[in-house]
């Protein structure tokens, strides 16, 4: 029999009983998977997409962000109510049932995804690095490694502190972009205009290309194994029916208030590259717009030292903190699919060499090119849209039996509607990548 999920913080957290009646004592015992998950929702590859999206077409693919997150909060739900009403994670769930020559390969797959997952943070922390203190790409490279340091300090806080210390990334993060937008004057009528969704993006060869390449960088597998790892934290009494029912209201409410915080970034992005980088050029690296806030021939009297020392600190603290989760994840996936165990410090160690072999390799083949090394997450991206399927069609499936869940089972037209979401998302992805 398989072992707890993340055994090390599986009931840690204990929250008032249903027959308690604060309120608002209960949400904030809650709240903070939510946020370990919505990090996820805000690496290097999101980063680009929007601001790319906005540099290009200004605030006309933010419905396409909006609907990127509206499906993101439905698989997320899934997730969480996988790991609150079955306490186990989607990697033992699919485990338990297939053979194992199947299991290898989902693990395998997924592996693989968790390195691209730990690429976009190598790239966004060695970027950063190299736009605020001017370090070769190779040498900041080099020092990702040290973050396992930084994860393990993390990790002997408590994950009920790091859930706090990750809120509060997010929401210095949110603070920077929202002081840059909110300087960069953006027009507000246009930007509402853009929240609704246009027949000019399908009928846009380009501008569907860069739609899809939106919804491809928001969903990723790590974070639908990661919350039905994190749904089981939280300890409550799991064979009381009212129990249970409260713990996924609360757990949902949570998610779904940090799934909104991160499309507030993203959005964000985008409407700062709207105004600012819009007709001055294609926008083709993060350190296109770090030097772009600092150039008042493309963004006028907005430029400063200071606005793109901000952007770069944004994306620091960001690559730095995504590595705790993107090492949760690695440890679920190792431990449901193939039942090894390590402590985390070796996962994370293991996880960041194997992705840094092929970086360091390709970034002396490019020359250690900034914008070229960047072009590294469009690979990350290809390999996190074909793992994508192989993550979400069996967490539907599972989540839609009645002999797992129960009660809580997906019904049959949510189920239907489900599968059709995750087939179109498929065929999208596919298509972009071709």
């Amino acid at each position: 029999m398989n072992k707890k999920s993340l055994d090390e913080i599986n009931g840690s957290v204990k929250v008032p009983t249903v027959y308690e009646s604060a309120f608002w004592q209960k949400f904030l015992a809650y709240c903070g998977p939510g946020a370990l998950v919505a990090v996820g929702y805000m690496d290097p590859g999101n980063w680009l997409t929007s601001l790319t999206g906005g540099a290009q077409y200004r605030y006309s693919l933010l419905s396409v962000l909006i609907l990127s997150i509206l499906i993101a909060m439905i698989m997320q739900s899934l997730s969480i109510k996988l790991g609150v009403v079955t306490r186990t994670d989607l990697a033992q769930a699919i485990a338990a049932r297939v053979s194992k020559p199947v299991r290898i390969i989902l693990w395998i797959l997924n592996e693989l995804a968790m390195m691209a997952t730990d690429l976009t943070g190598v790239i966004g922390t060695s970027v950063a690095l190299y736009l605020l203190f001017h370090l070769p790409l190779i040498v900041g490279v080099l020092l990702t490694v040290a973050d396992v340091i930084v994860v393990l300090l993390f990790l002997q806080f408590g994950i009920r502190r790091i859930e706090f210390i990750v809120l509060a990334t997010i929401l210095i993060v949110a603070g920077i972009f929202t002081i840059e937008v909110v300087r960069a004057h953006p027009e507000w009528s246009p930007i509402l205009n853009g929240c609704i969704p246009s027949a000019n993006i399908i009928n846009n060869h380009a501008q569907l290309l860069l739609s899809l390449g939106i919804i491809g960088a928001t969903i990723m597998p790590h974070n639908i194994y990661l919350h039905s790892a994190l749904a089981q934290i939280r300890r409550y009494d799991e064979h009381d029916p009212r129990q249970v029912h409260e713990t996924l209201q609360f757990a949902n409410w949570d998610s779904i208030i940090h799934l909104v915080a991160a499309l507030l970034v993203n959005a964000l992005l985008m409407i700062m590259g709207g105004p600012l980088f819009f007709h001055h050029g294609n926008l083709n690296s993060l350190a296109d717009v770090f030097d772009g806030l600092n150039n008042s021939k493309i963004v006028g009297s907005l430029a400063s030292p200071v606005m793109s020392g901000l952007f770069g600190f944004a994306l620091l603290i960001t690559g730095l903190i995504s590595s705790i989760t993107s090492t949760l994840a690695g440890q679920i996936v190792m431990e449901g699919y193939i039942n090894l165990r390590l402590p985390l410090w070796k996962r994370r160690l293991l996880t960041r060499l194997v992705t840094l072999i092929p970086v360091i390799i390709i970034d002396c083949c490019i020359h250690f090119n900034e914008q070229e090394f960047e072009q590294l997450i469009i690979i990350a991206q290809i390999i996190l849209s074909v793992a994508l399927p192989f993550t979400l069609f069996p967490l539907i499936i599972i989540t839609s039996n009645h002999q797992i869940m129960g009660q809580y089972a997906n019904r049959h037209w949510q189920m239907i509607s489900y599968l059709i979401i995750v087939l179109a998302l498929t065929f999208l992805n596919f298509a972009a990548l071709f």
